[in-house]
Order: C-alpha cells, then structure tokens, then sequence
C-alpha cells in the first residue's frame, strides 16, 4: 500500500518556523549535527546542485545565492552570474534587501572570476541582504530561511529539480525551481513587491559570434543566445518564470555605460515600483519579473519561480577513433552524431516545449520527489550515514554526469572548474560508485552495455575510458585490471538487480572473452593471482601479485562461475583458478595482519623494467630514477604497505551480491582492522604529504591511502599513496560494518563529513581529481553495510543482515519500486511508497523467514 506523502515544503517550513533564531549566535565544531542545519561559518561554501541527470546544474548556496550556473554542456564551476530575487517591502526603512543572506567573506577578495582585483565589480555583493541564514538540506530539496530585523517576516527558499528513483527520464529535466515562502510575522498587513533579476547570462557568447536577445515567456522571459548556423552550440536559451498570473515584467534592463543597468535595476526595487519594458532584438543587458503582493498578519504566501534550459547542440568529441587495423566487437554501432548532444534534446524540440512540461507536470513531479525524500529520511540508520549518502547524490545533478542523445549514461571521474576532468566512465572509479545500479538501473545497464558491447575489441581488451559519442575507441592503451574484471561483478550485479536473462545472455559471450583476456594477459601461468604489470586506479601498473588486485579476479572469477552455471556451462577452469587464488591470499599475500604486494619482476611474460627502462629516453626515466629501479624495483608499488583498497574486490563481491567472504572472513577481518589502526588519523598536522594535501591536512581527519607499518617503504611509492579520497573512506567504512565493525566504521565517515562540514569545502560537493568526484558514491555502500538489505530479482529473494539490531528501519530501491525496509524487534516488514516488490523468500541473517505468507508488497 501506497504510504501517504507528507508536503516536504510545508514540513520544513514548519521545522524553520519553531527554529529560535539567536542573532550572534556562536557556532562551534561540535553544535552543528550531522543531517542538521548550516549556520553562521557552515554556510560560507555551500553549493546545493539543482537540475537533471547530465542536463547541467544551477546551485543554491546556503545564503539563498545562485552560482555554478552551468547549462553550455560542461563545467563552469564558481560561474556566479548576477542573478537574485529581492523584496521590497513599502512603508519601512531599509524595507528593500536581496533575498540572501550575507556575503561569505571568502567571496570578497578569494571567489574566481569575480573580478576581486577591481572590487568585485561585476556582482550584487553590495546591495542589502539578510542579516541571518539557516540551510538545510533533504534531498533532492535545499531549503535557505532568512530573517532580519528589519522585515517582519519569515521566509523560506526552498530549491529543487526532479529526483524521481526508476523514472530517469523525468530525473533528467533541464530544469530547477525556487519557491519563495514569505509569512507576515507582525501585527499590521504588509504591502510589497517580489523581484527576480538576471543579467544575461548568454551574454559572454557574444564575444564568440552569438547574438543575444531577451525573448518574452508568460509570466517570465528568456535569455536567448543565436548563432547563424542552426547546430551551432552557441544556440540555447534560459527561461526564468513564474505561475503567478500577477506577473509583469521588464525585458530590457536600463541600458547604459559603467553600473547604469544594476543602478537604475536596483532604484525600482527600492522603491518598489516595477520597471515594465518590451523586448528588444538585442543588446539588452538584463531582464526582472516582479510580483506584487499584501500579507495580513499571520499570513502565507508562496510565489514559485521556475528555470529551465535548452541547449542542444556542442563541440565535444572526446577519445581516441579507432585505427582501421583494430578489430571490434561485431555488436558495435557507432552514434548517428558527430558530437555530443543531451538526452533532452531528443525529448524537446526547443525551450518552449521544455517549460510546457515542466509547468503542466509540476505538481506531479514534485509529489514523486517527495515521495523519494520522505523514504529516504524515514530511517533509523545513523545521522551522518544518512549525510554521506545524500550529499553525495548531488553527483548525479552534477556536470561529473552527461547523458546523450541515445539516453546513454556517461561520465567524467569529476570536473575540474571548466573542463571535464578524466573522461569516459573510467571503469576502475566508476567501480566505487554504488548509488545509480539501485537508484536508476536502466541507466547503469548502459554503462554496462558500453563496456562489453562498445569498449571491447575481439580479444576482449577492454578500454577502461569510453569515448563521447559513445563509439568505438582506439586500444592502443593498457586495460585496467581493477576496472575490467570489476565490470565483470558489476554485470552480474546488475543482472541480480533487475532479473533480466535475456540482458545477461546478450552480454555473456563478452563477459566470458573478458575474463579469458584477463587470464590470458596478467595470469598467464594460471596461478590465481595478477602477476604481470597490471594497470590500476592509481594510474600506474603493479609488478606482482598483490591483495587489491587479486583480489578483483577472485570476485570476477565468482561471478563468472555463477553465471556460466545458471546458462549450464563448464566451470572446471574457472574454478581451479579461484581455488589456487584463494591458497594464495590465505598464504603468500597475508602477513599475518593484512594482505599485501609481492612485487615480481623476473620470470613474467614482460620484458624486465630494468632493460626497459635503460631504453627509455632519460627524460621519462632519469639516471636516478635507474638506480632506484635497480636497488627497490619498479617505481609506483607499495609492497609491505597497508593499503585502504587491499581487499577493494571483495567488498566488490558483496555490493554486487556475488557471496560474503570468499576469503577467510578472520583474515579478511584483520585486514580491516589494520587499515583502522594504520591507515585512519584523527589529526594529520604531522603526517608528510607532498603529493594533493587539500583534501585532508592539518588537524583534520582521515583515512590515508596507504601506510607502511612494517617499515620497507619505497622511496616512490605509488603516486596519491599519501592521500585521503573519499570514496576509498565509505568503502572501507562500508566494508567494516559489513563485518561488524560499527564503531570504528562511524570514526571514518564521521571524519569525512567533518571535513565536508560548510566552513572549508562545500558539504555537496566530495573531490578527488575535479569536484563531484564520481568515487564518493561509494557512499550509497553505506546503506548495505549497516543492514545487509539487498534483492535479488533472478531467485526473488530479500536479504538482510543487520549490523544496527533487530529494529530498524531503511531506504530501499530495486528494479521493481522503491520505499522502506527493516526489523520490527527482529521481525522483518516491507513498505513500498513507489511500484512493487515480488519476494518468494526473505533471509534474515542467513535464516529462512516467512512474511505471513505475502509476495507482492505494492
């Protein structure tokens, strides 16, 4: 049954209404709770991302500003255009303010692209603001309050685009909303005027060859950017309106040398009398809406105010075009576009038919994103559980993800401020991700189907970045070991999730040269272990057998073993190889504490590093750098090293619900238990980094990559070793609670969102190699960890083995529905908010439970 939806907008506005606002408050480290509100200096460098899955991104800041206004297609990060809604109240001083509020000082003289230098000229810094703001956020909805002494009122902006789990499609609008709530908190009635007011923010692709202009839209206008070629990427247009029929609006800012347009912009809103102006066929510096109205005391008014966007065409075409002397996989098609195009321009036909759908499927879009907010908060799982995983869901809005025309996914490993940063689905990144295979597994099949169908030659090399249009790509690079044979999981993964045979048995002849090229190339003698140089996530190779990676071929070889059986076919092999690899872990590659590298160098397929390296140019490998080789080996190992990811494929294995342990789970255990104990710091001012320190330094804490407690560290180890990332943090803390090892699981994700609190780096935005670093989704791994609640579609079994006791409660999503999960004192219970569940069989921690003999939860 269908569980009624709470209005997520009313509720928060409730929840802000009994918040005491305390006007000098002084907020500590410790006064601000996970999953709770942001104030006073957590506010300074939050950016909450609004729009679709590789649509582009408008964020809101917790000040209730617009920035990282990115709709061209690509990153335009710290893009802050002047674009703000203001009030005007009549009859008060100092009745006209920005609804903001204050600047964050950092902005002043530290913000890109805002002209510091010249007193940061080309901003609304220096018009009045609110003096107080709170934010808080509930995904896909960001809500800002603003309060002031000087207007009595409490206002609301709550911010928010389509997030609707199994419908991608409408989670891929290119659109967001703001909806301003104003109540009148004083004794007489107030008179007053909305404003809402944008620059052209196409203007700076007339410096490109465009024309721009400012086009008319009911209740609103367009920002509109034309080029004389039709395909041209310099076309697009952004539509700001609103539903309020009392609408009027100036097309056409006071036009005018120096500040004359921001000037005579801001005298109308002061005196709060609306400038109404035609549309002009360009030059127009900028445009307003205004929206008159009264407030009785007490009462509530909401105006919404709607964006979209549409720009169709671009210029990328990333990654190499195959040589014509590769061959391909026979199943290869290539894009029918020469470049890149969005997936809402096969849906849309122009700005118009994009703000039709958004306004007529307003409401209704709305409520299904509620439903997903309402069960996703409805849980008993640890607050700063919940804050990783949401957080990190602002990923998906982010430029990190594009989806093309075919409805493709695709993405960058993240984006640097304006350049995507690491192309093509990086598979050994996009490994870590666990949030889209639940959340929207239509979407991950095609990552899946791009690997194997796309991205795989005739001998099963497999090339770990996709090119965009997604076609066939050159295979003149290494294949990535953790990447290809984690695809393999991941495929068998993604079959379990959506209980599809037929897409299994499409995939399986690739799946099967996959792994045969895996052997082939890095296990040629058949032991079990990856012993020749093997590409990795680091970006360098490892010489020798080593836990991480051989790890990845045990869980590949599960996998393969499983699905060859389920289409009755022989397993002999593969099985012997698992065997010998896991004799191999439990021996050779354990010492005693944790799994580590054997680095080898002689008797490999591969040429010596020695002779090889003597041939190099010494530019690329300089007369030290042979000494070092010559006395520690192959730069980049990290041999006796305790490393974060040392075990990496078997939480793999269990994610993907492949089996628990397929190593010993004692030692596995006393992995992670040294990772805990050696690799996590509580404060990391003595700890030397001269590799990427921002990302954790000083007294901050966190889980560091790797570290050598046995001593023997090598001069160079592998590059990023002194790093902390994010996503290697909630895997590792996944991993623990998965084997009960709660406690110092929460130590790790608690350090991480300390670090991600508002003060330093923006709370919803985790980097790695760009911002929106795809690794970070691991978080959604968290989920799993705690509760063991998994579904399987092929054998129509629930799982759930839980880490948090017989009573709780949990977010849950599969192919079918999505709603909540949990134990009611041991007992387990199904509620679907969103489609249905068939369960034939649910297993409570390895035991047989019978749901009073139901089977179809809707």
């Amino acid at each position: 049954m269908i569980k009624k939806c709470i209005c997520i907008s009313m509720f928060f506005l409730l929840v802000f209404a009994s918040c005491n606002f305390i006007k000098d408050a002084v907020i500590t480290d410790t006064e601000r709770p996970f999953n709770g509100l942001y104030t006073g200096e957590y506010l300074n460098h939050i950016a909450f991302p609004i729009g679709g899955i590789g649509a582009g991104m408008v964020c809101l800041e917790g000040t209730g500003a617009l920035s990282h206004v990115l709709v061209y297609n690509k990153p335009a990060i710290f893009n802050e255009p002047k674009m703000f809604a203001a009030l005007s109240v009549k009859g008060l001083d100092h009745g006209a303010k920005v609804l903001e509020g204050p600047v964050p000082d950092f902005k002043i003289f530290g913000c890109p692209n805002n002209g510091n230098g010249t007193g940061a000229a080309n901003t609304s810094y220096g018009l009045p603001r609110f003096n107080h703001a709170e934010f808080e956020s509930r995904f896909p909805f960001g809500m800002v309050k603003l309060k002031d002494a000087d207007i009595p009122m409490d206002i609301t902006i709550t911010g928010w685009s389509p997030f609707i789990p199994l419908d991608a499609d409408d989670s891929s609008l290119p659109c967001g909303a703001l909806e301003y709530t104003f109540r009148n908190t004083g004794k007489s009635e107030i008179n007053a005027v909305y404003s809402y007011n944008s620059e052209h923010i196409m203007r700076v692709l007339s410096k490109l060859g465009a024309i721009i202009s400012i086009r008319p839209h009911k209740n609103g206008f367009i920002l509109s950017s034309r080029d004389r070629k039709s395909d041209s990427e310099l076309n697009g247009d952004f539509a700001l309106f609103t539903t309020d029929t009392a609408t009027l609006v100036d097309h056409c800012w006071f036009r005018g040398r120096w500040f004359d347009p921001i000037s005579i912009t801001w005298k109308h809103i002061e005196e709060a009398n609306p400038r109404i102006s035609e549309p002009v066929e360009q030059d127009a510096p900028g445009a307003s809406l205004y929206i008159p109205f009264k407030l009785m005391p007490g009462e509530i008014k909401t105006i919404t105010l709607l964006f979209a966007w549409y720009v169709p065409n671009t210029s990328l075409r990333i990654g190499e075009d195959v040589k014509s002397d590769q061959q391909q996989c026979s199943s290869e098609v290539d894009f029918e576009f020469p470049f890149y195009r969005p997936w809402y321009a096969s849906k849309f036909k122009n700005i118009h038919e994009v703000t039709d759908y958004w306004m007529t499927y307003y409401d209704d879009l709305k409520e299904r994103t509620e439903l997903f907010t309402e069960a996703f908060y409805s849980t008993t799982l640890p607050d700063e559980v919940i804050e990783a995983v949401a957080a990190n869901l602002t990923i998906l809005k982010s430029p990190t993800v594009l989806r093309q025309y075919d409805g493709k996914l695709w993405g960058w490993e993240g984006c640097m401020d304006d350049w995507g940063s690491c192309h093509g689905s990086c598979t050994h990144v996009w490994n870590y991700a666990q949030a889209i295979p639940h959340l929207f597994p239509s979407l991950e099949r095609s990552l899946r189907e791009t690997e194997f169908l796309v991205n795989q030659d005739e001998k099963g090399h497999q090339a770990f970045r996709a090119s965009l249009p997604i076609r066939k790509t050159d295979h003149g690079f290494h294949a990535a070991a953790d990447g290809q044979l984690g695809g393999i999981m991941k495929a068998y993964r993604e079959w379990r999730i959506s209980g599809d045979d037929e897409w299994l048995g499409n995939l399986f002849p690739f799946l099967k040269k996959s792994m045969e090229y895996c052997i082939k190339t890095w296990d040629p003698r058949e032991t079990g272990t990856l012993e020749e140089p093997h590409h990795n996530t680091y970006d360098i190779e490892f010489w020798g057998p080593n836990g991480m990676s051989t790890s990845f071929y045990l869980g590949a070889l599960r996998a393969i073993i499983i699905i060859c059986e389920y289409f009755n076919e022989d397993t002999g092999r593969y099985q012997a190889l698992l065997d010998k690899g896991t004799e191999a872990m439990k021996g050779t590659l354990f010492n005693g504490e944790y799994f580590h590298q054997r680095i080898m160098v002689e008797g490999l397929h591969e040429p010596s590093p020695i002779e090889s390296a003597r041939e190099l140019p010494r530019s690329v490998y300089s007369d030290e750098a042979l000494v070092l080789l010559e006395t520690e080996g192959p730069k980049y190992q990290y041999g006796t090293g305790c490393l974060s990811d040392g075990i990496l494929g078997m939480w793999m294995a269990r994610v993907c619900g492949i089996c628990d342990e397929i190593i010993d789970t004692d030692k596995v255990i006393s992995h992670l238990e040294s990772v805990y104990k050696y690799n996590f710091r509580t404060d990391l001012s003595d700890h030397p980094n001269p590799q990427r320190p921002a990302y954790a330094l000083k007294h901050e804490a966190g889980l560091l990559l790797c570290t050598w407690p046995k001593g023997d560290a090598p001069s160079l180890p592998f590059v990023y070793s002194n790093e902390v990332w994010t996503g290697i943090e909630y895997q590792v803390a996944s991993h623990l609670s998965m084997v009960g090892l709660n406690t110092k699981a929460m130590d790790i994700v608690r350090a991480c969102r300390q670090r991600y609190d508002g003060r330093i780096r923006n709370p919803f935005n985790e980097y790695e190699c760009g911002h929106w670093y795809a690794r970070a989704m691991a978080s959604y791994g968290l989920i799993q960890g705690l509760t063991g609640v998994r579904y399987d579609a092929v054998t129509k079994t629930l799982y759930i083995d839980s880490r948090v006791g017989n009573d709780f409660d949990s977010f849950f999503s599969c192919n079918s529905g999505f709603g909540n999960i949990g134990l009611k004192k041991g007992v387990p219970y199904i509620r679907m908010v969103s489609g249905s569940l068939y369960v034939e069989k649910c297993i409570v921690s390895g035991k047989e439970f019978y749901l009073n003999e139901r089977k179809l939860f809707h």
